[in-house]
């Protein structure tokens, strides 16, 4: 009989956490011994038409929307809604939610309005009738909640993607979430730390998961797109991440202003999208820096802007592991990028990229030190071209974990 294997993730956009998804699907398909489900909280994203054909998605309805339109902006509000009234679980949660946003204040955490929205997300969904011999929440947040209480299975894993702490997350919103999970994988060391030092009491379940990246297919797509259609002639940087706080966009056009100012000639490309939107137009516009800084917003094949750029820049506050480092990796490009969680583990400074403390005069010196030095960029993109970013041993657990349950 086939084991039946049931995957949870928040929503289906284009991103790290929802690519990498689609890359172990893949792999798991191709085991006969395995039925794969997917459910997905908020049934949304470009990602649903990457799904593998052997993978039932359990949502009735699903959109390929992104989750940016109008339509996803529609999707949301109306998930949000539902949950809201589903068994009056709205106004159970308002106490919950208060009491997580005073916790983040005390710390001097900046406000994250959606990782508060998830628990109200997770519980305003029906328990699941189905039971699994492996159910696994992909993301932090609303899968997770929704594995830990509604989801029944032999075996509960959770991925952890983040630095869980500076993300937002924390025990009061979890409620112990993790007590049920029997694995906790983490895409990187440092992830595995961070986590360790919020929850001591489950460090024996954690194990690191690399991300799995389809590195024949990035090359490939690569060099089959067009990339950029603009004349310019000076050095391109570009940074691939969605237009949120973490991604420290706000940062990278004040260090933009500062280099043109000393007479650099420089465009600086940002492929992805997202609330912050707004916010860094009236930055960019504030700086001086209209042609300069462009938004280039989501695009289906970001590779071509990635292989042609001079410099890749991952200028975040935290991360788990950058997916969007690893694919720039594989196309052996030079990396500028913020020594955090994640980061500092996927770049060896001064070998193959840089690492820098993040604030705007740091990156402003790492940025101009690679423009004026192209031998140092020449070495850098060789030894980035020589990196392996994947352990083909992070799936031997997993795998097992799978197998060794009845």
């Amino acid at each position: 009989m086939k084991k039946k294997i049931l995957f949870i993730i928040n929503t289906m956009g284009q991103a790290g956490a929802e690519t990498a998804l689609i890359e172990l699907l893949k792999k798991l398909q191709t085991m006969d011994d395995i039925e794969l489900f997917l459910y997905v909280i908020i049934p949304c994203g470009e990602l649903f038409e990457k799904v593998p054909r052997k993978v039932k998605i359990l949502n009735k309805t699903y959109s390929k929307a992104s989750l940016h339109s109008f339509l996803g902006h529609m999707i949301i509000a109306k998930e949000l809604i539902y949950s809201f009234f589903y068994k009056l679980t709205g106004f159970k949660n308002c106490k919950l939610i208060i009491g997580n946003i005073k916790e983040q204040k005390a710390k001097g955490n900046k406000l994250q309005w959606d990782k508060l929205l998830w628990r109200l997300l997770a519980e305003g969904r029906p328990i699941r009738k189905d039971t699994y011999h492996m159910a696994v929440a992909y993301l932090e947040g609303a899968a997770t909640y929704y594995l830990g209480d509604k989801v029944k299975a032999a075996c509960k894993a959770a991925f952890v993607h983040i630095d869980y702490e500076l993300a937002g997350y924390s025990p009061y919103m979890d409620r112990d979430c993790y007590k049920s999970m029997d694995r906790i994988y983490v895409v990187s060391k440092g992830v595995g730390e961070k986590f360790s030092k919020i929850y001591p009491q489950y460090r024996k379940k954690i194990r690191l998961f690399r991300n799995l990246l389809d590195r024949e297919l990035i090359v490939e797509k690569a060099g089959r797109g067009i990339g950029f259609t603009d004349d310019f002639d000076g050095i391109r940087l570009v940074s691939v991440g969605r237009l949120h706080y973490q991604k420290a966009y706000d940062l990278a056009i004040e260090a933009l202003a500062k280099i043109l100012n000393e007479g650099y000639k420089v465009r600086w490309y940002v492929i992805g999208e997202g609330k912050e939107r707004s916010n860094l137009k009236k930055l960019i516009k504030k700086y001086g820096v209209r042609e300069a800084f462009v938004l280039l917003g989501k695009k289906d094949n970001p590779y071509p802007y990635i292989n042609q750029a001079d410099i890749f820049v991952q200028a975040s506050r935290f991360e788990g592991k950058s997916i969007a480092i690893e694919e720039a990796q594989i196309l052996g490009k030079a990396i500028i990028a913020s020594d955090c969680t994640g980061n500092a583990e996927q770049i060896i400074s001064g070998h193959d990229g840089s690492l820098f403390s993040l604030n705007v005069d740091n990156l402003v010196r790492e940025i101009k030190k690679l423009i004026d030095n192209p031998i140092l960029r020449g070495q850098y993109e060789k030894n980035t071209k020589e990196k392996n970013v994947e352990d083909p041993k992070d799936m031997e657990d997993f795998l097992y974990l799978i197998r060794a349950r009845r």
